[in-house]
């Protein structure tokens, strides 16, 4: 799966002149929660609504509304966007993007085509992905196994699932306990939880986690 496939677009983007009050009220109007910001049609920076939020007035303030207002008013996103702007392309593997956003600690990603602007791919967009993944939104029985980590491993289990009459809807493979085994995730229609508990005891490591969800 790749950026291009799940970014949402075409984005909404804001100026750098923009006041932080406008662009809060717009942020709250269109439910989002970072923006690129634009200039003479290139990326120059982006901001989120913690930016705008911290950049505000303090609700404790002495200040009367309408000098909150004045002050508001002169701040504008230039002075509070993040210059520099990690991006990604349409054709960045999803879970590349994944770990740019982990590894550097942001909420969202926009999508270049050259020097233009095209989508954003954010955290959300990652929940929902993972939700698909492990078949959140699908009933069946979910199992968590450990695994040897050798080849065949996999083919033989899921063999052993399809040959019984299950219908994979989900199948995730992690880290496991230590550099022997992996730990693998799967929910299967169409067996019972004891079926699934008679098929798989007898090929894997270890069984770690057995219910219908």
């Amino acid at each position: 799966m790749l950026v291009g496939e799940r970014m949402k677009h075409p984005v909404i983007t804001i100026n750098p002149e923009m006041p932080i009050a406008e662009a809060l009220n717009m942020m709250k109007r269109e439910h989002i929660r970072r923006t690129p910001v634009i200039k003479d049609g290139k990326l120059v920076g982006i901001v989120s609504d913690i930016d705008l939020l911290n950049a505000s007035p303090s609700p404790v303030t002495s200040l009367s509304v309408w000098e909150l207002n004045y002050l508001l008013g002169k701040i504008t996103i230039s002075e509070i966007m993040t210059r520099k702007v990690l991006t990604v392309t349409e054709d960045t593997p999803i879970e590349e993007a994944a770990r740019i956003m982990a590894d550097n600690k942001i909420g969202g990603l926009p999508v270049m085509r050259n020097s233009h602007i095209v989508g954003i791919i954010t955290e959300t967009d990652l929940f929902k992905i993972f939700l698909e993944l492990m078949g959140a939104r699908f009933l069946g029985v979910r199992a968590t196994i450990l695994v040897q980590d050798k080849p065949g491993q996999l083919a033989r289990l899921t063999q052993a699932i399809s040959s019984a009459g299950g219908d994979f809807v989900a199948f995730g493979m992690f880290h496991g306990e230590d550099s022997s085994n992996r730990m693998v995730t799967f929910k299967v229609a169409g067996l019972s939880k004891e079926q699934v508990k008679a098929i798989v005891e007898p090929i894997v490591e270890g069984l770690v986690d057995l219910r219908e969800s």
